[in-house]
């Protein structure tokens, strides 16, 4: 049996060398045999010397005692670390997944097979050889980084650095998808680093911490690499177009900065298939892997394992136990100084609204705690946008909505929600990568002021996870589901045909255009009648438009039931019109002024902007009132027309195209116009839990009189968000003026309705003009 020899370190003549070889079956035995005769008749001046350890990282006493001799024997040797390599090849897919399972490494096949497979193809399996290191070396490396107890121990650290340096070897083979962390729990806690700060923790031991990462433990096995990709595409290709949407260029600058640093990847979060999206983007594109966090719960029957053996991390919920917080943060300190890449949700879970949430920094500051401590000189954080046009999930956003509970996760759980994919066409699958984050930027040099300084720390966390956010903002395309669900919104339940679809949406698309706003495909089709059709089409049988046959012409509108399904396509588009919305309503208001009306516009959109800083994301105030500018110079002597007021600010409004902060902003004006009723009479501290049982109960009143427009301002979801603006502007709390700022409160919020009733009023006029336009009709005539 001849082995094909890659020799990556090979011997010189006068090497004094120790062969580590690690061998698991007869076969692999012959290759070995066979490549130490090639080395010594290649150098017949070389002492070569030969332990031979098994596949496991856990050698018997026995071979770790021979080591040990082996090793004091002569502090110049080269201790030279050589595997047999098996080149993927093929092994019932049925045999692969319970391998993946129970941990076996698939890419080394059945010992009963492997002399077969070598007969017919001897180069399914090959000799690797790592970095040599001489036992002095390796010796100075175990005192500077351990806590240095014993000789058995220092046998145990070579055998470590023996196989990592082999994986190095066949990570070269192989690529950097199958990049993945190897021996992080014997090397955490032998870390003089680690034990330092384990002595610290009142009650910790050694033991205790060990449990712990084996909770956290989690690796890529090679199979898993190719196998969970593949399972991952399998789910969502029932439903979806296989083949996902990218940016090729942001691919390629991406991995360009991954060869350099390693990064976090923080991705939008409006999907449990997020977690399987990732893996298949990074496995198809030949990017290295993600090792990706999750909650515990998700850690459940055969899900459980298979998760950790693909990258997962599953961490506890509550975070209360000083051990467990600094084992998390010693195990991401770990995973980052050694190059490998994390992941998770930059707003932690899914979004049910669909539109951004908030960072969250828990886990981002234990990752700036990593490079402040100088484990890395950079960590970049890497904006991930994963998008839809469709999702099967808006349903159960609907019921939460309105009040209902989670549904918890489990193996029927599973089945449902793969079976749900399955169900009808989604359309496609979007991810785009925009340029990364430099933590040094923000935090400055390792080792610097922000090291002690805790504030300036979560500062410039909350800055940088705003930038990703904001990033991921930027990048990701406006669909045309969102367009045609914003559209059918606005018209508060009445159906439009075909035509009236298509000429009513080329205002926002003109608008995409002029902003350079990123579309899909379906978004750029809508510029023709049959993109319509395709696009209405795609939502109809109330998903969620519902197509009404009979008459003359189809026509299509969304029904009160499916309001709220339809709002969350709505608002992924919301960031892109968010800044005209605000200046449509700042117009509105400055023409009520009676005088300094430009004063009172800027003010204005400045209250705007602060009321729905909960809700959405925004420039900071230099950058916002920039946008705001740009936003206007659509006009000449904007600024002039604003400040005459009347007549001059009305023809104003009656120009810009297209007049759209109703339809957009409405429902979340009035969930805050809705709290904002109940706290008239609500006692001072009102628990979340009654506030928001309370406004569920007054907005359906709301609903069935008319007072608001529709059933989607009535939400748990939205009443969230409303509940912080009412804490941002202290009326959660104890305070002699309270009622009347409250009241205050209140009517500032009817006022901002009452701008959006002009605008709206605008918005039907503008909606009446093409109508009569596209039919020929007079001005006078009616619609």
């Amino acid at each position: 049996m001849k082995p094909h020899i890659e020799d990556m370190a090979a011997f010189t003549a006068t090497d004094d060398a120790l062969v580590l070889a690690s061998v698991s079956s007869p076969a692999e035995e012959e290759l070995l045999n066979d490549w130490l005769q090639h080395q010594r008749r290649e150098h017949p001046e070389s002492n070569i010397a030969v332990l031979k350890l098994p596949a496991d990282d856990d050698p018997p006493p026995g071979v770790l005692a021979g080591l040990v001799e082996l090793l004091e024997a002569d502090g110049d040797r080269s201790v030279v670390p050589v595997r047999v390599f098996w080149v993927p090849g093929g092994l019932p897919t049925r045999s692969k997944v319970v391998a993946l399972l129970s941990g076996r490494d698939t890419y080394c096949p059945p010992q009963l097979l492997q002399r077969r497979i070598l007969k017919r193809d001897p180069a399914r399996a090959r000799v690797v050889a790592g970095e040599p290191a001489k036992v002095s070396e390796l010796h100075q490396q175990w005192s500077e980084t351990t806590v240095a107890e014993n000789p058995r121990e220092f046998a145990r650290f070579v055998i470590r650095r023996a196989i990592l340096a082999i994986e190095r070897v066949e990570l070269r083979l192989l690529g950097p998808e199958y990049k993945s962390p190897r021996l992080v729990k014997p090397e955490m806690l032998a870390s003089a680093r680690f034990r330092e700060g384990l002595a610290k923790i009142p009650g910790a031991t050694v033991e205790k911490a060990g449990e712990m990462l084996d909770e956290l433990g989690t690796g890529w096995s090679r199979f898993s690499v190719d196998l969970i990709p593949s399972l991952g595409r399998a789910i969502f290709s029932r439903g979806f177009d296989p083949n996902i949407d990218y940016d090729r260029l942001e691919v390629e600058s991406m991995r360009h900065a991954l060869e350099s640093h390693p990064a976090v990847l923080l991705f939008s979060h409006r999907s449990y298939l997020d977690g399987a999206i990732v893996p298949v983007a990074m496995q198809e594109n030949r990017l290295p892997p993600v090792h990706t966090f999750a909650g515990i719960n998700l850690s459940f029957g055969a899900m459980g394992p298979l998760m950790r053996r693909s990258g997962v991390i599953f961490i506890r919920r509550k975070l209360d136990d000083p051990l467990y917080k600094y084992v998390l943060r010693q195990f991401v300190g770990y995973i980052v100084e050694k190059r490998f890449n994390l992941s998770w949700s930059i707003e932690g879970t899914r979004s049910r609204t669909g539109k951004m949430l908030p960072p969250k920094l828990g886990l981002l500051a234990y990752v700036a705690d990593a490079y402040l401590d100088g484990r890395s000189d950079d960590i970049l954080l890497q904006p991930v946008s994963i998008s839809f046009d469709q999702l099967h999930e808006t349903a159960e956003y609907a019921a939460y909505a309105r009040g209902g509970e989670k549904t918890p996760e489990g193996l029927s759980w599973l089945y449902n929600f793969i079976k749900a994919q399955g169900e009808r066409n989604y359309g496609k699958i979007y991810v785009r990568f925009p340029e990364a984050v430099s933590m040094r930027e923000y935090l400055g040099e390792p080792h610097g002021p922000m090291t002690s300084d805790e504030d300036a720390k979560r500062l410039a966390l909350q800055k940088m996870a705003f930038e990703v956010a904001f990033r991921i903002l930027q990048v990701t395309p406006v669909n045309a589901t969102a367009l045609v669900s914003a559209l059918l919104l606005s018209t508060r339940g009445i159906a439009l045909t075909l035509d009236q679809l298509h000429h009513t949406l080329q205002d926002s698309l003109d608008y995409l255009e002029r902003k350079q706003t990123p579309m899909t495909n379906s978004a750029l089709r809508l510029r023709t009648p049959d993109g319509v059709r395709a696009a209405v089409d795609a939502l109809s049988n109330g998903h969620p438009v519902t197509r009404i046959d009979g008459g003359r012409e189809p026509v299509w509108h969304i029904a009160p039931q499916d309001e709220h399904e339809a709002a969350f396509y709505r608002n992924s588009l919301i960031d892109a019109f968010l800044e005209t919305s605000l200046v449509e309503l700042s117009l509105a208001h400055a023409a009520r002024a009676d005088s300094d009306r430009l004063e009172t516009f800027w003010s204005q959109v400045t209250r705007l902007r602060d009321l729905l800083k909960f809700d959405f994301y925004f420039a900071d105030s230099a950058g916002f009132r920039e946008h705001v500018v740009q936003e206007m110079s659509w006009h000449v002597d904007w600024e002039d027309d604003v400040d005459a007021g009347g007549e001059r600010i009305d023809a104003l409004l009656r120009a810009k195209r297209p007049a759209i902060a109703g339809p957009l902003l409405r429902p979340f004006f009035e969930a805050y116009r809705i709290v904002a009723d109940v706290l008239i009479d609500a006692p001072a501290e009102i628990t979340e839990k009654e506030l928001t049982a309370k406004a569920l109960g007054l907005g359906q009143q709301y609903v069935a009189q008319g007072v608001v427009r529709s059933a989607e301002s009535v939400s748990a979801l939205l009443f969230t968000t409303a509940r912080q603006v009412a804490v941002d502007q202290h009326l959660l709390e104890p305070a002699a003026d309270l009622a009347d700022r409250r009241k205050a409160f209140r009517d500032e919020l009817r006022g901002i309705l009452e701008d959006m009733e002009t605008v709206d009023s605008i918005s039907r006029d503008q909606f009446f003009v093409r109508e009569r336009n596209r039919r020929g009709m007079r001005s006078n005539e009616p619609v």
